[in-house]
Order: structure tokens, then sequence, then C-alpha cells
């Protein structure tokens, strides 16, 4: 039987997102993915939107499809909904890699960040970015970004996962990050690395952000590697 690893997208993003990556490992493991809760065309929840809800998401699909632990890849938000699985429910988590995730949290940060999700300018100065994510998530596309927007800026005030947090994660992790990424510093997935007592760090070459841009093959390669 094949190591089962499960695949978690980013925000704005759905399971398609990962459709590269899944192909790039299937031969390997028994790949999982599903799409968070608004994503993907799925129904908008009427609460805001949390980590801790994402997580329970998770938790939900694993208990659905009768798997007891798993090994999880983790995209931008998808990490840190990994980090909170690894925090607070270990015994259903094997080992965590993640890639581009946002560790370090902080208001000035999520307010930059968070401005940067505004529909209505979206659709005025990048259509063609608009027009993708109707075509990820339909019409409700725009509900969905504010939601993102508002998560962030509640994670400024309020991180799920802190550092007191990744000192008592005790599970296997790599933490990788991009050396071009201009979302998420070298700097904060380092200081995050040397709190997690089990972790690994990777720094992918001439890496970007947007997960379509990465060198599939050599992260498929990096991930089998770890796991």
């Amino acid at each position: 039987m094949q190591q089962q690893l499960l695949l978690l997208h980013g925000a704005l993003g759905s399971e398609r997102s990962l459709q590269p990556l899944k192909e790039s490992l299937q031969n390997d493991f028994d790949v999982y993915r599903f799409s968070f809760q608004g994503h993907g065309e799925s129904e908008l929840p009427e609460s805001d939107f949390t980590i801790a809800g994402f997580a329970n998401e998770v938790i939900a699909f694993l208990d659905e499809n009768q798997i007891k632990s798993i090994s999880v890849f983790g995209y931008s938000m998808g990490g840190y909904v990994g980090l909170y699985l690894a925090k607070h429910f270990p015994e259903r988590i094997q080992k965590l890699v993640t890639l581009a995730t946002k560790l370090n949290w902080t208001i000035e940060g999520s307010q930059k960040m968070a401005s940067m999700l505004n529909p209505i300018v979206i659709k005025e100065k990048v259509p063609k970015y608009a027009s993708s994510l109707e075509q990820m998530h339909g019409e409700n596309w725009e509900q969905l970004m504010t939601k993102t927007a508002q998560m962030m800026l509640n994670l400024g005030q309020n991180p799920e996962v802190s550092d007191s947090d990744f000192e008592q994660i005790s599970l296997p992790i790599l933490l990788s990050v991009g050396d071009k990424d201009d979302m998420v510093t070298l700097e904060e997935t380092i200081h995050t690395h040397r709190k997690i007592q089990h972790s690994q760090l990777l720094v992918l070459p001439k890496t970007i952000h947007p997960i379509e841009k990465v060198d599939v093959v050599e992260l498929a390669h990096q991930i089998k590697r770890f796991l």
C-alpha cells in the first residue's frame, strides 16, 4: 500500500491549483486533495474564514475517507493550516511539507496584504486575473476575496499559530520557501525553522510565490525525498 498524501491549496486557490503537483506525485503516493469551503465554486459560508475552521474541514475530510493519519503538503495558506493541524491534531498528521507559507503575521503586514485583495480594483487593473478567479470560483469570487482579506486582517491581530505553538510541535516538518518570494521572507521561514524541533529548511532557487510558477518536478522530488 502506497503512502497517503493530502495536498492543501492556498488562499484564493482550489484543488485545481494542485493538479500538476498531484500528477507528479501520484505514481509514488495515494494523493488526496479537496477545496476548502467557499473555494472552487463550493458554497460560501456565512461565517468568517479562520485557520481553525479550515483545519476542522481537513479533519472532517479525513474522517469521511476513513484516514486515521496522513502526510500533508500545504501551499501558502494550506501550509499554515497544516501547522495548525500539527499543533492541535498531531495524531492525524504523519509529516508536513509547507511551501511559501506566511509565518510572521503582523498588523502592518496583514493590512498591506489585505489591501491588495480589492475586487473592484482587480477587475479594473488586472481583468485577466479577475477572469481567472471567476473561472475557478464562479460568480462568488468577489465575496471569497473579501472574506480572505478579512481573514488576513484577523491573523494580523491574532495569529492562529504563534511562536509558542511552533515550539510545541514535535512532528517532522519541511519548511520550504522560494528565494525570490515577495510575500514570504526567508528570514521568517528560518525563524520558524529554529522554533520547530524536528524541522528542516528548504530554499528553492529562482522561485517566486505563485505555485503556478514553481518547478513542479523539483518540488515533487523534494517532497518525495522528505517523506
